[in-house]
């Protein structure tokens, strides 16, 4: 029982919950790169990658924000600050991870090596500054980068547009977080925007980056010659965004920014991917 529990902590330790997000998306990703699932081999070596990859970055970032975590009352309980796992075993299981997870990319393709270390790199780089959401979006579209460069060793249209989906569903993501619990974060020692600004004008800046986000979710059904599935999903997915944000707006109060935070995570981004994925997948030929 007691290595179990010691085994919980250091999985504890990856963000699961945030890991599978990007593994699953991922997973989705081969799936429309190869109009369907690949070679199971295939499958089980790219979703290993991301899987360890993801686990292992998600992790460094955890040792790295150990301390502010520490201050913090929504993070105080991880098992960094609480000592159930020790920083230095930490971040050597952390480290191993990510170097498997990038021995395993290299043997998939080069450039799927060169995503996943562009990704780890913008990652642990910067952390908790205004740059840290940006770097963010480089390192969110390392899991689909690799899992469609592992089907289809190309770029194109298509990857371009997925990116840029991840790349500003990230900054909504984490600025909604923030402005949810905005005592918490300062109290933690965290300034930077949006906590910079007063909640009301921050909020602005959520809602314009809903109509990118939402029209970047459609322009992917014209890229891909998807069908009405993935369409609609799109469509209301991204209405339902705008409308959060809206509310948001005229509110600016930290329960409304937590609406949207839990609705940007798997309702809105899960269920794109979903949709894509079942998409190709159902239609395909």
């Amino acid at each position: 029982m007691r290595t179990l529990a010691t085994a919980w902590q250091y999985i504890r330790v990856t963000k699961p919950r945030e890991s599978s997000l990007l593994v699953f998306i991922g997973l989705c990703a081969m799936v429309v790169a190869g109009d369907g699932l690949p070679s199971i081999g295939r499958l089980l070596l790219t979703l290993t990658a991301i899987t360890l990859g993801s686990g292992g970055v998600n992790g460094l970032t955890n040792y790295l924000d150990r301390n502010i975590d520490a201050r913090m009352r929504r993070t105080n309980c991880r098992p960094l600050p609480t000592g159930a796992v020790t920083p230095g075993r930490a971040l050597a299981f952390c480290l191993g991870l990510t170097a498997i997870a990038l021995g395993l990319a290299w043997w998939l393709d080069p450039w799927c090596f060169a995503a996943g270390l562009v990704g780890t790199v913008s990652a642990v780089v910067m952390r908790k500054t205004v740059m840290c959401p940006f770097l963010g979006s480089i390192s969110g579209c390392a899991p689909v980068v690799i899992a469609w460069l592992a089907v289809r060793p190309e770029f194109s249209y298509e990857l371009l547009v997925l990116c840029l989906l991840v790349c500003i569903w990230i900054p909504l993501h984490v600025w909604s977080v923030m402005l949810a619990h905005r005592e918490d974060y300062m109290q933690g020692g965290v300034r930077y925007f949006p906590l910079s600004r007063e909640t009301r004008h921050s909020v602005k800046l959520l809602l314009l980056l809903s109509l990118p986000l939402a029209a970047m979710s459609v322009v992917f059904y014209f890229t891909d010659h998807l069908h009405w599935l993935y369409l609609v999903t799109a469509v209301v997915l991204g209405l339902a965004m705008i409308a959060a944000n809206i509310r948001l707006v005229f509110s600016a109060n930290s329960r409304d920014a937590w609406k949207v935070y839990k609705l940007s995570a798997f309702p809105y981004l899960g269920l794109i991917f979903l949709a894509m994925c079942l998409d190709s997948w159902l239609f395909t030929g």
